[in-house]
């Protein structure tokens, strides 16, 4: 968060002479709050169960060759975050009761310096116990000892530290491997959020500038997108802004207006189109478009769109939006959601939830989804960061002090 109005004035001070002269309105304090993933914000752990046998410990990698030469490789590297193997002291408290208090043999094996090891199987449900028994009769020392038992432990890996640690005194023994599977790792979090968060308040508040002005020239909804490149050194460039313009050339007709004037969507067009512009000049052509009617209205219509879209692209080559920055007034609805993501963006910052209709947050969607579509409509679809999808990049909520005045829209109406 920054510090003082001071602070942010410098740091606008800093900015090119273009963005100062883009900046009309005052540029406010701003907390990032980094989204979390659906994976996230699911169950703290998913459980499953998993089959262990123990041996002595002379013979445990007989065991362990064994067993790896008769199972699928899924099975012999699947939860990678559990030990293999563990000594009768390493296990949790419940089991070292349970299994000590078994037979004779197994109070021997958990009494003083104990010559055995635990070892884990893989998953119960794609096992067969007969098979796993006539592998361990081969192991030397397990000719009359066939122990083979079902242990719940988390299917996923842990996110931190204090998670594995209170995982192993509850399931078993489990490794924290500085990362997070659930989602974004936190050290990438951490340095994304430290890059931008000196001015992120200035990019948000030329998002709302264009968002106002746009709904006071009757164009669209009070909603806007600023996109920047941040170069080497920290120094940034405005690349595209853009408005909402759904009522722009067809007036107030129908309930939504023209879905392919969001915001999103003419500010992804206005870099496409300066890409293509720089191309056209490298090779010496300009072709001469032969559209009537552009559905998506990308060509700039506020006078602080023009200013931008005159500018020439910071970095022309590579993909699209590949590294760029976006900042927006509202949750991008899906389908913008997925244009964001199609266009290679890297960070996205938005102000305002739409959680009936957006497509970033992954949390509940909350009762006014039950009213107004009379059924559940469960978590969001996180679309930021899914595994089932090719892309995924890092996504914050900014959460204002106030200075700027909240730009207010219907819950329904998608951004």
């Amino acid at each position: 968060m920054l510090e003082d109005d001071s602070s942010i004035q410098a740091i606008l001070a800093a900015q090119d002479p273009m963005v100062r002269e883009l900046v009309h309105y005052e540029v406010e304090h701003g907390v990032l709050i980094p989204l979390k993933t659906t994976l996230e914000l699911r169950d703290d752990h998913v459980t499953g169960k998993v089959l262990i046998t123990r041996a002595p410990v002379k013979s445990a990698n007989a065991a362990i060759s064994l067993l790896r030469e008769a199972l699928p490789e899924d099975v012999v590297k699947g939860a990678p975050h559990l030990r293999r193997c563990a000594k009768p002291c390493d296990l949790p408290a419940h089991l070292k009761t349970q299994f000590m208090n078994e037979t004779p043999q197994s109070r021997q094996i958990h009494t003083g310096k104990s010559n055995w090891i635990y070892i884990i199987v893989g998953p119960e449900a794609m096992l067969s116990r007969q098979e796993i028994i006539d592998i361990l009769s081969k192991v030397e020392g397990l000719e009359d000892e066939k122990f083979l038992r079902a242990v719940p432990v988390p299917m996923v890996a842990p996110t931190s530290q204090v998670q594995a640690a209170m995982w192993s005194q509850h399931f078993w023994p489990t490794v924290y491997r500085k990362n997070n599977p659930l989602g974004p790792h936190p050290a990438m979090v951490s340095r994304n959020t430290d890059e931008i968060t000196n001015d992120a308040a200035i990019w948000m508040t030329l998002a709302h500038q264009v968002a106002q002005q746009s709904r006071d020239a009757g164009y669209g909804e009070p909603m806007g997108a600023c996109i920047i490149h941040r170069g080497e050194e920290g120094k940034t460039t405005v690349v595209a802004l853009a408005a909402d313009a759904r009522w722009h050339q067809q007036g107030r007709t129908g309930h939504t207006g023209n879905p392919l004037a969001h915001a999103v969507l003419r500010a992804i067009s206005m870099v496409a189109q300066k890409l293509v512009r720089a191309e056209n000049r490298m090779t010496d052509t300009s072709p001469t478009p032969i559209l009537e009617f552009e559905a998506f209205q990308d060509k700039a219509l506020l006078e602080d769109e023009k200013k931008v879209f005159e500018e020439e692209h910071p970095c022309p080559d590579g993909y699209l939006c590949h590294g760029l920055e976006m900042y927006l007034t509202h949750e991008p609805c899906v389908m913008c959601s997925m244009a964001i993501l199609h266009s290679r963006m890297g960070k996205v910052v938005f102000r305002h939830r739409m959680p009936l209709t957006g497509g970033l947050c992954a949390e509940d969607r909350g009762c006014d989804y039950r009213v107004l579509n009379g059924a559940d409509g469960g978590r969001g679809l996180g679309l930021f960061w899914r595994r089932e999808l090719n892309w995924s990049l890092v996504a914050w909520e900014w959460e204002s002090s106030g200075c700027v005045r909240p730009l207010t829209v219907d819950k329904t109406t998608h951004a």
